[in-house]
C-alpha cells in the first residue's frame, strides 16, 4: 500500500536521490531545469508517495512557468523507484496531481517528454509552445486542464515572476 501525500521541505533531498538515481547524469543541465532555478515548486501539487515503511517510492513535481505571457505548470520531473516501476504508480501519481492541479484552478500543464507515454494521459504536442533550447519540440507537450485552455497560447516559455 503506497500513500501520496504532498511534497514538503524535509522531502526535498530524498526526492533529488531520487531524481539522481532514476535519470542520467547531467539531467540538471536540460533547459527545464533552467526554467525552474529559484523557483519553488507549486505548493500542494508536487507529491511523494511512500510505502508503509515510508520509504519513497515515487515523485512528481510542478513548477509555474510563463507561455507568451499566460501562465502554466510546467510537469516534471516525475520518478518511481526502480523496485516500484511497473506498478503503475507514475500513472496513479499522473492522474491523481492533475486532478488536483484542475481542483486548485490552474488551466494548462506542459512538460517535455515522451509522446507515446505522456499522450495516454491526454498531452499532445504543442507546435506553437518554444522551449529554451536544446529542446527537440517533438517532446513539448500540453494538456488543457480547461477545456480549449491551450487555444492561442504561443511563444516562448519563461520563467515564473
Amino acid at each position: 500500500m503506497l500513500e501520496l501525500r504532498p511534497e514538503i521541505s524535509s522531502d526535498w533531498w530524498e526526492v533529488e536521490a531520487l531524481l539522481d538515481l532514476c535519470f542520467a547524469p547531467g539531467r540538471e543541465a536540460l533547459s527545464s531545469y533552467r526554467l525552474r532555478d529559484g523557483v519553488p515548486p507549486v505548493p500542494g501539487l508536487s507529491s511523494v508517495a511512500r510505502d508503509a515503511s515510508g520509504i519513497l517510492a515515487g515523485a512528481i513535481r510542478y513548477w509555474p512557468v510563463q507561455v507568451g505571457g499566460a501562465p502554466a505548470l510546467l510537469l516534471g520531473p516525475i520518478a518511481v523507484h526502480p523496485t516500484h516501476q511497473g506498478e503503475g504508480l507514475g500513472g496513479y501519481m499522473m492522474r491523481g496531481s492533475l486532478a488536483v492541479a484542475r481542483d486548485a484552478g490552474w488551466d494548462r500543464v506542459m512538460l517535455v517528454g515522451d509522446a507515446p507515454y505522456y499522450g495516454r494521459f491526454g498531452f499532445r504536442r504543442l507546435d506553437d509552445v518554444i522551449m529554451p533550447p536544446p529542446t527537440n519540440p517533438d517532446r513539448v507537450l500540453g494538456l488543457d486542464l480547461t477545456p480549449g485552455s491551450w487555444n492561442g497560447i504561443v511563444g516562448k516559455v519563461t520563467r515564473a515572476a
